[in-house]
């Protein structure tokens, strides 16, 4: 097997798939106005690092390689047609060929090898990368499943028990193996999402402001990777919560009319008609990403350019990750 070609000889088998696993990198941009979201990991960090352990870094490490995204209970998958080095991110609980292994380590898989991510014990998500990548072709730039429109992944859904997943690359990332990792595990940082105001929290009396602000506000039973409905109060606006529709980002929190927010998520549509009382920062949003039903949280306003500091800060502690490996 030689490392400038694709060779999709060896991959994965299904034998379950899990909750819901799909194929994510670091998303489809610059397409909202086709219509498209950007989809990609919920957490991107984990995506990152998942990718470093096993050797895949670029200039744009968090977008070149993709990674399965797990949720929840994860898939039992057995590696055919030749060797890999995978390495899985989050707090998670694994075994391979029935024994446990750990997070955040370049583990040497060998063929016939059989992975189980059995559950997620913390958070929401755990990711999967492999070294040299899965072999998916790409939509518009990346290989980020959408199900709702059926592009990206594998087949654009969900994995199904029986699927083959092959891999572009097995033999990058051999020198990888036994390499660990810090954890880094963003459900465990205990603080108020942090949100910049707007663009129409001049909807909203100073009162439901206020409200937005004290509230604690419960993740629902209807949160997907489409967008996040919270339960708690009432933000009823003082005038009305129909508008003309206007972009929709990531992160946005929308107020329809019954009063319960709605987080845009990666899978969001890309204009909305209700009014946005604030967005969550692009900071935070990994954590956002790593919370599930009944998971409580709180917001907290901060002006853009402490946002755009945090943010700065995120990607500096990546590179510093990355140092620390001698990548």
């Amino acid at each position: 097997m030689s490392d400038d070609r694709d060779n999709t000889d060896v991959a994965f088998r299904v034998a379950s798939p899990g909750m819901m696993t799909t194929l994510q990198d670091g998303g489809r941009h610059g397409q909202g106005h086709l219509g498209v979201p950007p989809s990609g990991a919920l957490d991107t960090m984990s995506l990152g690092l998942a990718n470093a352990l096993v050797g895949n870094v670029s200039e744009d490490a968090l977008q070149a390689f993709g990674a399965l995204e797990i949720t929840l209970m994860g898939p039992r998958l057995r590696l055919v047609g030749g060797d890999c080095v995978v390495a899985i991110t989050g707090d998670a609980e694994i075994t391979v060929n029935d024994r446990p292994v750990e997070t955040f380590r370049a583990l040497a898989l060998r063929e016939g090898d059989e992975l189980q991510i059995h559950r997620v014990l913390s958070g929401a998500r755990a990711y999967l990368a492999v070294g040299g990548g899965f072999a998916a072709t790409p939509f518009l730039g990346s290989v980020s499943t959408l199900a709702r429109a059926g592009v990206g992944g594998f087949d654009g859904r969900a994995l199904r028990a029986g699927d083959r997943l092959p891999l572009r690359n097995a033999a990058r990332g051999q020198e990888c193996a036994g390499r660990v990792g810090e954890p880094h595990l963003p459900q465990r940082e205990k603080r108020p999402i942090r949100v910049g105001l707007g663009p129409q929290s001049d909807f909203f009396s100073r009162a439901k402001i206020a409200r937005f602000f004290s509230a604690e506000w419960t993740i629902s039973t209807l949160a997907d990777r489409m967008g996040y409905r919270l339960t708690g109060p009432v933000l009823a606006s003082a005038r009305g919560h129909n508008i003309v529709s206007d972009a929709l980002m990531t992160g946005s929190v929308q107020i329809p009319g019954d009063g319960q927010p709605i987080i845009a998520m990666n899978d969001r549509g890309t204009t909305g008609g209700y009014p946005k009382i604030a967005t969550v920062i692009r900071a935070d949003m990994a954590r956002l990403g790593q919370m599930k039903p009944g998971d409580r949280l709180r917001f907290e306003a901060i002006d853009p350019a402490h946002a755009e500091h945090l943010w700065r800060g995120r990607q500096e502690a990546f590179r510093a990750y990355l140092a620390r490996l001698a990548i």
